[in-house]
């Protein structure tokens, strides 16, 4: 199955793509934030079509009391994925852009290139969560 994941920010969305079996995953470019649930929507259905999706798993921030504010905006940004016709399933994301930071580190890539592609590897580390729990 081919899933399309998201890790949802107010500047940036990172994305990822991945199949369940054979289990391989990879960032996508990055889509600017608009401020706007809707139009985000519309912006990651345009990668969901393109991709060839079936489903997408979108990221929730937790902390150590359950779901923070923002885990509540990318709920209401899955209702409007919804909307659109998608299958949104939905998984935690805690660590996951420091899990990503530090496997860029640990791979040498310098500070410019880790902040540019911290958010679509953030967005892997959540795609393979929702592969773990799915098996």
């Amino acid at each position: 199955m081919r899933v399309l994941a998201v890790d949802f920010g107010g500047k940036r969305i990172g994305i990822a793509v991945g199949e369940s079996d054979p289990r391989v995953v990879s960032p996508r470019q990055n889509i600017d934030a608009s401020g706007t649930l809707a139009k985000d929507a519309e912006a990651i259905k345009a990668v969901f079509e393109r991709e060839q999706a079936h489903a997408v798993v979108v990221g929730l921030p937790q902390d150590e009391h359950g779901e923070t504010k923002m885990a509540r905006v990318c709920r209401k940004l899955g209702e409007c994925l919804t909307a659109l016709g998608m299958e949104v399933n939905y998984v935690d994301e805690s660590l996951t852009s420091a899990e990503a930071e530090r496997d860029m580190t640990e791979a040498g890539l310098k500070g410019s290139e880790r902040r540019k592609r911290a958010d679509g590897e953030a967005a892997c580390r959540i795609l393979e969560r929702f592969f773990d729990e799915d098996e």
